[in-house]
């Protein structure tokens, strides 16, 4: 996979939130996808590239369930948060405004579920324009067949699915 411009990148990680991260996920855990999301944060952030967190908040209700926060040590000064009410992370979210700030027209996804939040997320972003990458080992599902489904049929008709370590960023940010 060639570098991406880390002036037109940015990473979108999806659900990070410690009680989604708990479930039983397959095909791997949800701190194994925490950890592979990290070292891709690390580097979106040497190279200048923006880093979003999208995490979910139901509606209607007054407060949120326990471990409703983003995994602490994923956030770091400089990136960004949104909130969003429903399965993606586009409507009425101010995400599309904040990329656009950013001039990003790639957008590397990862997060919990793959077929949910993260599939939602990246089919939004298709209609408006992005150009998507999915990076494979930092997303899980609830079941192995549900991941397996959307990286092997539905996210390579969007973009390009690739391990994390194949992910890099290169040139002026």
């Amino acid at each position: 996979m060639p570098a991406l411009d880390p002036g037109r990148t940015a990473l979108v990680l999806v659900d990070l939130m410690e009680r989604i991260v708990a479930l039983p996920l397959a095909p791997r855990p949800g701190t194994d996808v925490v950890a592979a999301a990290t070292r891709l944060a690390r580097t979106f952030r040497a190279a200048g590239a923006p880093v979003v967190h999208i995490r979910v908040e139901r509606p209607n209700v007054e407060t949120q369930p326990p471990g409703s926060e983003l995994v602490p040590s994923l956030v770091h000064a400089g990136d960004h948060v949104v909130v969003k009410r429903t399965i993606g992370g586009f409507q009425d979210t101010g995400l599309h405004e904040l990329l656009a700030e950013h001039s990003v027209t790639t957008v590397v996804f990862g997060g919990i579920a793959t077929n949910l939040g993260v599939e939602s997320t990246a089919r939004a972003a298709c209609d408006l324009g992005y150009e998507p990458v999915f990076a494979e080992d930092a997303m899980t599902a609830l079941t192995a067949d549900e991941h397996r489904a959307s990286v092997t049929l539905d996210f390579p008709r969007l973009g390009t699915v690739a391990p994390v370590s194949a992910i890099t960023l290169e040139g002026p940010a």
